[in-house]
């Protein structure tokens, strides 16, 4: 099948020509099935940023049985890598996104009937667009050197107008064109910016209108080494793909019109435009890599699950207009509506993504929890943060003791190390409490073992240990708490952990007794008793 063309007809002196097209044209956005696309660059890893985009746009294509693509904006070449790639399409996977055409593997060959989605497979379509626009008048070399692009940039500065191009090879006569060829200049390429109101109809915004005047003079869309500039390759690609919603930061607003413009000159459909709200830092200011924790891989370490993250990413700049908070990807798709994105600013809330994160934690099957812990309790016993690999029964055990308390899968060692934990390594002040001293504590945890052998292995039951531990408090006039506080950083070196109790019975009969021992032998050698 042969590839779609690039553009619609093309234009000249302002009229459509009417030479036959090889191709078929992408249908135009107002009576076409929605159509999206997300187009990361694989210069780094994924962030959050770009998921949350990614999402939306998914969204919004499943919402109204449309598709959505994945594009890949590699022209990049020195910052461009297979590994950030790999990151991206992996970490989009992780999310349960999958796209309808494009490349689904990192390296891998695409799906869909509009590629390449790589751009730099696609140079050649970039090639034909701009010699299109130079034979319509539309665009032109330039032949300006960076040092005179300089000093009419700095020109400007100390005449405190607005940094913009003067137009200089704007009407260059074939002559003059002629003599800078002679003298071995290369020409970039520049797209005529007329001056005039550009309107942008956003879904999101409403009317955006923007004097052409203000967008910085005619646009360079190729350099003088002949590679295609962002602007102009992406509005290639999303008329030769026929997207007809462009869904994407709000940092890109600006760019809007000199797009709009260019969709025009190529005799293309311009889609509709939609602008997210950028994501920001508690603080307000907006959220960067270099002060903010912005990768999704760092989240995956951390232990937030896929179920969390995707409910969270969701409601950073939309909302369902009800009190619902915990929504699946389903929910999600059967609600996500454009007009409910939000224009300020969307805070990055990290407590309520946590909150989310362990609403949906304790949505897990056991069994699936399990599976979920069992990569992270194995990298905490490689780094030592463990004595051993529990088995699956053994955290099986756990779980109605840690699923309440665990914010990430994460922080399962936090919670429940001291389970698979061959000795404690414990703080002989840790072990006293605030109201006694050490020899009032080597009490307690004296009386106390001797209440548990009393009780025996057959009563060694949560419901049976509390009473007469707390009767043996009364009984020696000390706060409950405080003999409760003792026996709790004997057992599991914390003093916050599980119910007590529970935390006992889980431990079993013999280990906790030989943690109460150890406990003692370690304040006794501290006191010199």
């Amino acid at each position: 099948m042969q590839h779609p063309t690039l553009i619609g007809r093309a234009r000249t002196s302002g009229c459509y020509d009417s030479r036959p097209m090889t191709d078929p044209t992408p249908p135009a956005p107002s009576h076409a099935p929605v159509r999206v696309r997300i187009a990361p660059s694989p210069t780094g890893p994924l962030h959050i940023g770009t998921a949350r985009t990614a999402l939306f746009n998914y969204l919004f294509a499943r919402h109204h049985g449309g598709t959505f693509i994945l594009r890949l904006e590699d022209t990049d070449g020195a910052r461009s890598s297979i590994a950030y790639e790999k990151d991206i399409l992996d970490g989009l996977h992780w999310l349960g996104m999958t796209w309808d055409e494009g490349p689904d593997v990192a390296g891998g060959a695409d799906i869909g009937t509009y590629g390449p989605y790589r751009q730099m497979q696609r140079l050649d379509r970039y090639a034909e667009a701009a010699a299109r626009l130079l034979d319509q008048g539309d665009a032109y070399p330039c032949y300006c050197t960076p040092e005179e692009l300089d000093a009419e940039r700095k020109a400007r500065e100390a005449a405190k107008e607005q940094p913009r191009y003067s137009g200089r090879c704007a009407r260059l006569t074939p002559d003059q064109r002629a003599a800078f060829l002679a003298e071995g200049r290369r020409s970039a390429i520049r797209f005529r910016i007329p001056d005039g109101p550009v309107v942008v109809d956003d879904i999101i915004r409403g009317r955006v209108e923007i004097d052409g005047a203000q967008l910085g003079g005619d646009l360079v869309i190729v350099r003088a080494d002949g590679n295609p500039l962002y602007h102009f390759t992406v509005v290639v690609d999303d008329a030769a793909m026929g997207i007809t919603h462009v869904i994407r930061g709000e940092d890109h607003l600006s760019n809007t019109p000199k797009h709009v413009l260019l969709f025009r000159a190529l005799g293309a459909a311009v889609p509709h435009f939609a602008h997210l709200p950028l994501i920001l830092n508690p603080d307000g200011s907006k959220m960067s890599k270099r002060k903010s924790q912005t990768a999704l891989s760092d989240y995956l370490a951390e232990g937030f699950i896929r179920e969390g993250l995707v409910n969270y990413l969701g409601l950073l700049g939309w909302s369902t207009g009800t009190d619902e908070d915990v929504l699946s990807l389903q929910d999600l798709i059967d609600q996500f509506d454009l007009p409910h994105v939000q224009k300020g600013g969307a805070r990055f809330d990290r407590e309520r993504l946590l909150w989310l994160n362990g609403q949906w934690i304790r949505r897990l099957s056991p069994d699936e929890l399990v599976d979920r812990l069992r990569p992270f309790l194995e990298a905490d016993r490689i780094a030592g943060r463990i004595a051993r690999m529990p088995s699956d029964e053994e955290i099986r055990a756990l779980l109605p003791l840690i699923r309440e308390r665990l914010p990430m899968l994460g922080a399962v060692t936090e919670t429940a190390g001291f389970f698979f934990a061959d000795q404690l390594e414990l703080d002989p002040a840790m072990l006293v409490p605030k109201r006694w001293g050490p020899q009032t504590t080597i009490e307690g945890l004296r009386a106390a073992r001797g209440a548990i052998m009393r009780g025996g292995e057959i009563t060694f039951e949560a419901d049976e240990l509390e009473a007469p531990l707390r009767v043996l408090a009364e009984e020696r006039g000390w706060k409950v708490g405080d003999l409760f506080m003792a026996i709790r950083v004997a057992i599991t070196g914390r003093t916050a952990t599980p119910p007590l109790f529970d935390t006992m019975v889980a431990l079993g009969f013999e280990r906790t007794l030989a943690r109460l021992d150890r406990a003692i032998e370690v304040l006794v050698v501290s006191a010199g008793a």
